[in-house]
């Protein structure tokens, strides 16, 4: 059982301790410690793993540090209230698709739609009863427990996925894979999405319904290239929406292995023939191999001997068309 004090855990021991695969990681964040006591009793006979927090600035910090699968969360606390504490956890990528259940002894209209519009899920009313916590929570946790198996899905066959904001142009969210292609695409993080991703996108949602899939953007990196695809809006349509969009990346490693295999060259013949298809100059493919334009020209002068040909417009026209053949999807 975890402790229901505070405690300053590091990152090695939050993962020994917090194993998703065993149990759902609940965080309490209430002042109150009768509150408290009596819901982690409840919840850690029920196998979750319990947190807590006794004020807001401590429930950010939980939160961003753990990830809980879900948040417990008094609405009305001295100093940060949990409207704020709500509004602050969905602004941030890591922590904004966590479902924020709001326990709160106000019940006027007002109060239960602030709860709502901050960015709660769903709310219970004190005096707290702990079946209905539980039989609420386990309604949230199955839809995010569903989310989170997709999206790990998706990372595992190598789709990464981010979502967008239109309005501010935010990241909202991103899977592990997308963050590591990102960062090394663009050198961007979240919540900063790269530029040309926003205006791609902004270019073709705006302010009006898609109904048809935009075309693709793509990046390159050497002999590697990442797409961006467009999914599906989550969310309103207000200023545009939040978007998932899917990511992938994609290697022409076998287009090379495959050129030098068909036309007999060297690999680096082979790599020198893959850029020409691509349209680049003798200088362009010694920055990319990181040799000398009179070496790639050299290199050059054996494939169009060894292709029978007299140019690199006939050598690209030879190999494109047999590229194609073997890979249609090939980008030129």
């Amino acid at each position: 059982m975890t402790s229901s004090q505070p405690v300053s855990l590091s990152k090695p021991l939050l993962d020994r301790t917090l194993d998703r695969a065993n149990s759902d990681v609940v965080l309490i964040v209430d002042d109150v410690p009768d509150n408290l006591a009596m819901l982690h009793d409840a919840l850690d006979e029920s196998g979750y793993t319990v947190l807590v927090a006794t004020h807001g600035e401590a429930a950010l910090q939980r939160a961003a540090q753990v990830l809980p699968d879900i948040v417990l969360l008094d609405a009305m606390m001295p100093g940060m209230d949990g409207f704020e504490v709500a509004r602050r956890l969905k602004a941030l990528p890591q922590t904004a698709h966590i479902p924020i259940v709001f326990m709160t002894g106000l019940t006027e209209t007002e109060y239960l739609v602030a709860a709502l519009e901050c960015g709660g899920v769903d709310y219970v009313t004190k005096p707290i009863k702990p079946k209905e916590v539980l039989a609420r929570m386990a309604v949230h946790l199955q839809g995010a427990r569903e989310k989170r198996q997709a999206r790990s899905a998706l990372d595992a066959f190598g789709y990464a996925s981010i979502t967008v904001r239109v309005s501010d142009g935010r990241l909202m969210w991103q899977t592990p894979l997308a963050r590591d292609l990102l960062l090394r695409y663009y050198g961007t993080d979240a919540p900063t999405t790269p530029i040309p991703v926003l205006a791609w996108l902004r270019r073709h949602v705006g302010n009006h319904e898609v109904h048809s899939e935009p075309p693709r953007l793509s990046i390159e990196l050497g002999a590697q290239r990442l797409t961006f695809r467009l999914h599906q809006q989550i969310g309103d349509s207000d200023g545009g929406g939040d978007w998932l969009i899917i990511m992938q990346e994609v290697s022409d490693q076998s287009v090379i292995e495959a050129i030098a295999l068909s036309f007999k060259l060297t690999p680096r013949e082979a790599e020198v023939l893959y850029w020409v298809v691509k349209g680049k100059i003798n200088r362009d493919i010694g920055d990319i191999l990181s040799s000398s334009p009179m070496t790639v020209k050299k290199h050059l002068e054996r494939v169009f001997v060894k292709l029978g040909v007299e140019t690199r417009t006939a050598a690209a026209a030879m190999v494109l068309s047999r590229i194609r053949q073997m890979h249609p999807h090939f980008a030129q």
